[in-house]
């Protein structure tokens, strides 16, 4: 016999080996049509199980419901079976290999030729009907020895299985005669499948890792009923307007030509604009707080990167190495070797710390080109770096300020919905980490205290460190749903042993306790950007604004009045632009609205005889009889205070 606790407290025998299914059918009937699978924890280790799955050992449990943010992961597992089963049914050459979930659905990949729209449409109509058939989905545990014969024409299945334990059992699900290598968890029955749809398909590596071999992933949305999946449908259709590639090609901020390369961005004049806008702010505020800029060469000799630790811990993310006649060289994927090197050029004292080195430097990160997505990931970015060099004792108070210098950003900006991730090593990661454990403990212990102090919510995730240090993330969603990293704070314990980082202290000695914290607030310009391109739909704010007036004479016999205006703006320094265009006013007025300018200029008849303009704003809204110097006025205070 076995003790389960359960929600309300109460504690209930059972025996072991029974299933939550049978556990809750026990104790609640009316529970058991709507449960479709549950939590267990035992000495806080959680798992999510579902339905068929037996519990072996003495535990608490909750059990989860469509009410349950959780019974999503089951669902859309369920619905990658569905998708792998489908696909194996049309096109029985194709090999089936991983399934999870997403966000907001599941992919699975196959090893097969590229799928056509027409194939995933047929795809989707026999996932319908397997789901139709009303399959009873099965579990069942076997051998290592049973798993490798089972799968023996599956090179994928059987790389996955020769890597788990010997004497561990292996669980596969069965739907049917189909079957797949897989944990869980499952719904019960292929009939509760009924609110997905496939999205799109597209080429994947195995595992990750471009030097195996390309496979073909199929993505999907999975909700628990139609409605739920359309009004889905309906949001994404909406986002799609705010995405940052469709605004930015109409207001022609940037633009990728193939000749340069996939993930490499041209900035056009516009959007330079809105570039040095953001740098501007950035470099006033940290001004404010003792920031000193410098700036640092595009490569460096793989000497430097050996020293950082970058090769190897890094070395897949950056470009290959360039021969040259005195040595070899590589371009840079990040700032902070070289920061170190400007620290270490002159001796420091005590007196001088703590020393803040920022730079919009540009690096360059070997991204696969599957994986680049317009602004939001690219091979080129220019960073919001900087690197603070303080003693073990100033790192609390100067971490809290980036953290407040984060909060004040994202206020100007009325960010909302983000919050802070503390990102730890994992011990047994050996590859992946500096292993120094005593150093990992001590810095995310101070991490986990500033977050406490400050109180801000957060989460802890292990294994999601710098192989450095330990890091807070601010993950941030966008108003299209996606989940991304927007700021980060990294606290390095490795730099000063590696780079000989040191200070002279109050008693005159030399001091090599010398922290680094790599803090980038706004990201990269290139996300960032596209941040606020979704943000604001486009809609920028007048500080930020590439467009911020357009003058619009009603006809060509006004021309001449609207360029004294003009002047007269543009000696302000606005940004501030005439149309001369033989059109007529409306279509003025809807060209600059398109162009999402945030004041439009109508000068006719009636404005020459009162010597005054008539302002539109993009909302619609007219304002008639005022005088420029007012307008001006206005406008000025607007942009001073980035309102």
């Amino acid at each position: 016999m076995i003790k389960i606790k359960l929600s309300d407290g109460t504690e209930k025998k059972v025996k072991e080996g029974i299933t939550v299914f049978e556990l809750v059918s026990e104790i609640d009937s009316k529970l058991s049509t709507s449960c479709i699978g549950a939590i267990i924890t035992q000495k806080d280790n959680s798992t999510l199980i579902d339905n068929i799955t037996p519990i072996n050992f003495n535990c608490s449990i909750k059990f989860i419901t469509n009410q349950n943010n959780e019974a999503y992961e089951i669902i859309r597992h369920s619905c990658a079976h569905l998708l792998a089963h489908a696909v194996s049914e049309l096109f029985p050459y194709a090999k089936t290999t991983i399934g999870p979930t997403t966000h907001n659905g599941f992919y699975y990949d196959f090893d097969h030729e590229p799928f056509s729209e027409e194939d995933l449409k047929k795809i989707e109509i026999k996932m319908k009907e397997i789901a139709k058939s009303n399959l009873e989905i099965k579990r069942e545990e076997i051998s290592k020895k049973e798993a490798l014969e089972l799968f023996k024409d599956n090179e994928f299945k059987i790389e996955i299985i020769k890597e788990l334990p010997e004497n561990e059992p292996i669980t596969i699900y069965k739907q049917g005669d189909w079957f797949d290598l897989c944990r869980g968890p499952h719904i019960q029955n292929t009939r509760k499948l009924v609110g997905f749809k496939l999205d799109k398909s597209t080429g994947a590596y195995w595992r990750g890792d471009s030097k195996n071999k390309q496979l073909q992933r199929i993505y999907g949305f999975a909700f628990f009923d139609k409605k739920e999946l359309n009004t889905y449908l309906l949001e994404l259709e909406q986002a799609k307007k705010r995405d940052h590639k469709k605004i930015a090609k109409d207001l022609n901020l940037y633009m990728i030509d193939e000749l340069v390369g996939k993930g490499l961005p041209m900035w056009l004049p516009k959007g330079q604009i809105l570039k040095n806008e953001i740098e501007k702010l950035a470099n006033e505020i940290e001004n404010e707080e003792n920031y000193l800029q410098v700036s640092t060469p595009h490569l460096a000799k793989e000497e430097l990167f050996l020293k950082s630790g970058h090769l190897p811990h890094y070395k897949e993310g950056m470009y290959p190495s360039m021969e040259m006649d005195d040595g070899t060289y590589y371009l840079k994927a990040m700032n902070c070797p070289f920061h170190h090197l400007i620290f270490s050029h002159k001796p420091k004292s005590y007196k001088e710390l703590p020393i803040k080195l920022a730079e919009y430097g540009t690096c360059y990160r070997n991204e696969l080109s599957g994986a680049l997505s317009g602004l939001l990931r690219v091979r080129m970015l220019s960073m919001n770096d900087a690197h603070i060099y303080c003693t073990k004792n100033q790192i609390e108070a100067e971490i809290k300020k980036v953290i407040l210098m984060v909060k004040k950003y994202y206020e100007l900006f009325k960010f909302e919905n983000y919050y802070f991730r503390l990102s730890t090593w994992d011990s047994k990661n050996k590859e992946k980490y500096i292993d120094e454990p005593k150093n990992w403990n001590y810095t995310q212990k101070i991490l986990r205290n500033i977050l406490k102090k400050l109180k801000v919510e957060y989460t802890e995730v292990s294994d999601e460190a710098a192989f450095y240090g330990p890091k807070i993330d601010i993950q941030f969603k966008t108003v299209l749903g996606r989940e991304e990293t927007m700021s980060t704070i990294q606290l390095d314990f490795a730099a000063k042993k590696k780079f000989d980082l040191k200070y002279t202290d109050k008693n005159g000695e030399l001091n090599n306790e010398v922290f680094v914290i790599h803090r980038a607030p706004l990201s990269t310009h290139e996300r960032f950007s596209a941040f606020l391109i979704e943000h604001y739909e486009g809609r920028f704010p007048l500080w930020l604004n590439p467009n911020q007036i357009k003058i619009c004479p009603v006809s060509d016999i006004f021309l001449k009045y609207s360029q004294k205006i003009y002047k007269k703006i543009k000696k302000l320094d606005f940004r501030v632009e005439l149309d001369k265009t033989s059109d007529g006013i409306s279509k003025k007025i809807r060209n600059a609205q398109l162009e999402k300018y945030n004041y439009m200029i109508v000068i006719g008849e009636k404005e020459i005889e009162s010597k005054t303009i008539t302002i539109r704003d993009r909302t619609g809204k007219n304002n008639s009889n005022i005088e420029l110097k007012e307008f001006l006025k206005s406008i000025k205070k607007e942009r001073e205070f980035r309102e």
